[in-house]
């Protein structure tokens, strides 16, 4: 099974792919977390080039994205999910689509079929979206901002606007989660979002 959370930045998707996976392993669950990018050594050291390195060109952004989604899938993801353990990641080819296809203007369609390529084609069988207005993932994020969380309010109200766009096409595979409430509440909601998945498993 694999289960990827999406969101703006400071939407709670650290703590609560933490949260879900801690409920998943009482419940007898064989789970593995990562994230994007920085699941690997590889995407660790492509998380500090693209949010701390300095300036990067868009579709260098993208095109790094896509390589350490790359590197993620064929060493961490897929090896797991081979092995039959449920797999909950921070972030995947979504995010991609929503931030340097849209936000960045390089293309939905153009970004979406990199990741595709770079993954020969995996989609998750279940995408979280924790939404929460951008002014209030700002706060949550405060002054310590990466280059991306800093990018401006434009930027992310496009961004937020493009995943709830995602989540309309395809409700089959997405769930939107008001992330506004206290954590016990969301946390309740992403369970009942995913127990579906493991009723018919």
């Amino acid at each position: 099974m694999f289960i990827t959370f999406e969101g703006g930045d400071g939407a709670g998707k650290t703590t609560h792919l933490r949260l879900l996976a801690q409920w998943l392993g009482e419940a007898g669950y064989d789970v593995v977390t990562t994230r994007e990018p920085g699941g690997t050594e590889l995407g660790r050291s492509i998380r500090e080039l693209i949010l701390h390195g300095g300036d990067v060109a868009p579709k260098a952004e993208a095109l790094l994205y896509a390589a350490d989604r790359a590197h993620h899938i064929a060493t961490v993801v897929r090896p797991a999910l081979v092995r039959g353990t449920v797999v909950i990641a921070d972030r995947y080819l979504d995010s991609s689509v929503a931030y340097q296809g849209v936000a960045r203007d390089l293309g939905l369609e153009e970004v979406r079929q990199l990741s595709l390529w770079a993954t020969d084609g995996l989609m998750p069988d279940r995408t979280i979206l924790l939404d929460v207005p951008v002014e209030v993932g700002s706060a949550r994020v405060g002054k310590s901002q990466d280059r991306i969380e800093a990018a401006g309010r434009e930027f992310h109200e496009s961004v937020r606007r493009e995943f709830r766009l995602l989540a309309e096409k395809e409700p089959e595979r997405w769930r939107i989660v008001d992330a506004t409430p206290d954590v016990e509440t969301v946390a309740a909601s992403v369970r009942a979002a995913v127990l579906d998945l493991f009723d018919r498993g």
